[in-house]
């Protein structure tokens, strides 16, 4: 037998019905509370972007006025004397004039260390006067530094002990690419044993090629590698990098930063304005400059602040 269904009232509520409003009210519920937070997150992620965005540019406001800051404090400081020398050797028939501004006869040599000794310079080392001119560290009274370039042997067989002769320390910026090759040139044993011995050793590239013809691959053979190839010679950093010739161009100062260099050497030119701890000057110790004329340029071409 069949039941008949019982016709539904209007306007009564069923429990079907009220089952389906308490549905259809979760659903509301939870869709709010879906689009409530995607909406906060949108918000809070469009927070954070700002927020991210403004630090960085607050950093490199920074970064550019610490190193503005380092340029201007590097700028006001008082040149130090930087000499440079390269071969010390008798001149021979075939030596040009020019030839000898980089050949010192070994007499001459010692003629001009004994006049630094005479007048009471002090040779100081890079560590010294980087702390100088970026921080303003105290210098040894009559400063000086003694640079060689080019690995030449006879820096280790003259040069070496005429200054130590003096109580002298130098900075000998090394080609590696020249090590041990020749008679003319420093081995490994040298090198080493001038580092133990509380001098510094520099970075003069792998084959002394002119540094504005570097890019690409180059800056890893001749830079990078060179660099490492000391370190590992020395046992200790090579913080300091000479450029051949003493040529430069900006564009390249940066690479040197990034190869973990705290300056670099020059000679004669001026220095870079934005990277003048990457430019410091040098000047070439003639062979045929007699003591007094060396004590000449060094009161005259450096003792005033650095342009």
């Amino acid at each position: 037998m069949f039941r008949l269904r019982k016709r539904r009232r209007p306007g009564r509520i069923y429990a079907i019905d009220r089952q389906q409003v308490r549905l259809k009210h979760s659903e509301n519920l939870i869709y709010r509370k879906k689009t409530g937070n995607l909406y906060f997150w949108q918000i809070s992620l469009t927070v954070l972007k700002s927020t991210i965005c403004l630090l960085f540019l607050l950093l490199f406001k920074l970064a550019s006025t610490a190193q503005t800051s380092s340029c201007t404090s590097t700028l006001a400081h008082k040149q130090v004397p930087i000499l440079c020398y390269h071969q010390i050797r008798n001149w021979k028939a075939k030596d040009r004039q020019i030839d000898k501004d980089y050949i010192i006869p070994p007499v001459a040599f010692h003629a001009q260390m004994k006049m630094l000794a005479d007048s009471g310079y002090h040779t100081i080392l890079p560590d010294e006067l980087y702390d100088y001119l970026v921080t303003g560290k105290t210098l040894p009274s009559k400063p000086i530094m003694i640079t060689f370039d080019d690995t030449n042997e006879d820096q280790y067989a003259v040069g070496r002990p005429e200054l130590a002769k003096y109580h002298f320390k130098a900075v000998y910026f090394i080609v590696t690419g020249h090590m041990g090759t020749h008679k003319w040139y420093m081995d490994q044993q040298q090198i080493k044993q001038l580092s133990d011995e509380g001098n510094v050793i520099g970075c003069h590239t792998l084959s002394h090629g002119n540094f504005k013809n570097l890019k690409g691959a180059a800056w890893e053979t001749e830079i990078s590698l060179p660099k490492k190839q000391l370190e590992e010679i020395t046992g200790k950093p090579i913080n300091y990098f000479a450029f051949p010739y003493g040529y430069w161009n900006a564009k390249g100062l940066p690479e040197l930063y990034k190869r973990g260099f705290k300056a670099a050497f020059q000679l004669d030119q001026p220095h870079d304005l934005k990277y003048p701890i990457m430019t410091i000057r040098r000047i070439v110790a003639c062979g045929y400059w007699n003591p007094e004329t060396l004590d000449h340029h060094i009161k005259h071409d450096f003792g005033h602040p650095i342009k």
